[in-house]
């Protein structure tokens, strides 16, 4: 259920897995203790959805912490099952799914293998913390971050791709 998997079916099937394992992130309790400080943790659900042939759509519960540079992302089912969990760091991008690790080279080559799109997880962080930072093909609508909600429209290169989270910081 990866990216190098991914034919006809099966990248649905990887996109349904990555979008539950953001809504799993939602529930799920990523070790490591205490948090350091400065850091931010965003959790809630996010769902994404991707105007190819055939359309693509999924959502996943979320917790993302940490920062562009080092951080993690984990994504659950609405009823509570880890169905991935993305840790990164300078130079590697890993998704953990059950007993399997694979390494990307980023955490946004990661994210793009999965799905399919390539959703800026850099901007994501400011976008949740209600900047507006600029990615070429993307265009955030941050009026309602304050509310706990954010949308993210890719318009280029296409297919285009609508991202939309429900969120809390803590």
């Amino acid at each position: 259920m990866f990216a190098a998997d991914l034919q006809g079916g099966r990248r649905g099937l990887l996109a349904a897995g990555v979008a539950a394992l953001l809504v799993t992130a939602g529930c799920a309790q990523l070790s490591g203790g205490v948090r350091p400080q400065g850091t931010d943790i965003w959790s809630g659900r996010m769902s994404l959805r991707i105007d190819s042939q055939p359309v693509q759509t999924f959502s996943a519960l979320f917790e993302l912490r940490g920062s562009p540079e080092a951080g993690e992302l984990s994504l659950t089912s609405p009823i509570g099952s880890t169905l991935a969990q993305l840790h990164w760091s300078p130079g590697e991008a890993l998704l953990k799914n059950g007993s399997e690790v694979r390494r990307y080279e980023s955490v946004d080559a990661l994210i793009e293998a999965a799905t399919g799109a390539a959703i800026p997880v850099g901007a994501l962080f400011g976008w949740l913390a209600g900047r507006d930072d600029r990615v070429p093909g993307w265009r955030p609508d941050l009026a309602q971050v304050a509310n706990g909600r954010l949308q993210a429209t890719r318009e280029n290169p296409g297919p285009t791709a609508d991202l939309r989270i429900v969120f809390e910081r803590s």
